[in-house]
C-alpha cells in the first residue's frame, strides 16, 4: 500500500509546484514560474505510468487518483497560465479578465466532460495546453490584440468535439509522438534557459512539434477512418 501511497504522492507534488509557479507569477518572475509548470509536465507525463504500475486503484480502491490528477492539471495548465496572460499584460488590460475568463471556464467545461478523455485515449476538444500556449505567447511578442484573439479561438475549441492525440496514451503514432516530444521537451528547456535572447533557430525548431501534433490529430480524426 505504501507504493501507491507514494504515487499518489507524485502526482500531488504537481500541485505544490503550482503554488510555486503562482508565487512566481506574482512576483513577475515568468521564467521562474514557466520552469516550475515545465517540472509539472514531467511529473505530468510520467505519474500515470508509476500509478499503474503501483495499482494504486487496487492497492486503494476508496481514493480516487484520476480526480486528484485532474485537479492537480487544472491548476497548471489552466489555472497559473491564466494568472499569467493576466499578470504579465499579454492582453490589454480592458480584455485581460474576459480573456483569463475564457480560458479557466472553457476548460472547466472540458475538464468535466464526460467525453473529454476516450476510451480508445483521445482528448475531445482542445486539451487546454494553456501552459504552452502562454509560454509561445510570452516568447513570441505578439501584438497583445493577436494573442486575445488566439486565446479566444482555443477556448472556442474546447467545445469543438474533434479528438486530439493524448500524447503517452494514443496507440497511433505513438512511437513518433512520443520522439518527437522528448526532442521538443529539450528545445523547450533550452528556450527557457536562453530566454530572453531566444536563438531564432531554436524557436522554430519547437514549433515543429506542436505543427507535428495537430496535423496528427486532424489526421487521425479526419483521414485515418477513426470515428
Amino acid at each position: 500500500m505504501l507504493i501507491a501511497w507514494l504515487a499518489h504522492l507524485y502526482t500531488a507534488s504537481g500541485a505544490v509546484l503550482a503554488f510555486l509557479a503562482a508565487l512566481a507569477v506574482i512576483a513577475q518572475d515568468y521564467r521562474a514560474a514557466f520552469f516550475w509548470l515545465a517540472l509539472q509536465i514531467v511529473v505530468d507525463a510520467t505519474d500515470g505510468m508509476l500509478a499503474r504500475r503501483a495499482q494504486v486503484s487496487t492497492r486503494i480502491p476508496w481514493f480516487n487518483g484520476a480526480k486528484l490528477d485532474d485537479i492537480v492539471d487544472y491548476l497548471t495548465y489552466v489555472f497559473v497560465p491564466a494568472l499569467i496572460v493576466w499578470r504579465a499584460g499579454l492582453v490589454s488590460d480592458g480584455w485581460a479578465l474576459v480573456v483569463a475568463s475564457a480560458m479557466v471556464l472553457s476548460s472547466a467545461y472540458g475538464f468535466n466532460c464526460a467525453a473529454a478523455k476516450t476510451a480508445d485515449h483521445y482528448f475531445t476538444g482542445f486539451p487546454s495546453y494553456w501552459n504552452i500556449v502562454a509560454f509561445y505567447l510570452y516568447t513570441l511578442g505578439w501584438p497583445r490584440v493577436a494573442n486575445a484573439a488566439l486565446v479566444v479561438l482555443l477556448s472556442l475549441a474546447v467545445f469543438v468535439p474533434i479528438r486530439y492525440v493524448y500524447p503517452s496514451r494514443t496507440v497511433q503514432l505513438k512511437p513518433v509522438t512520443i520522439g518527437l516530444g522528448l526532442v521538443w521537451g529539450a528545445l523547450m528547456l533550452l528556450m527557457l534557459w536562453e530566454y530572453p535572447d531566444v536563438p531564432r533557430t531554436v524557436f522554430w525548431a519547437s514549433l515543429v512539434y506542436p505543427s507535428y501534433y495537430f496535423a496528427a490529430s486532424v489526421w487521425l480524426q479526419f483521414g485515418s477512418g477513426l470515428r
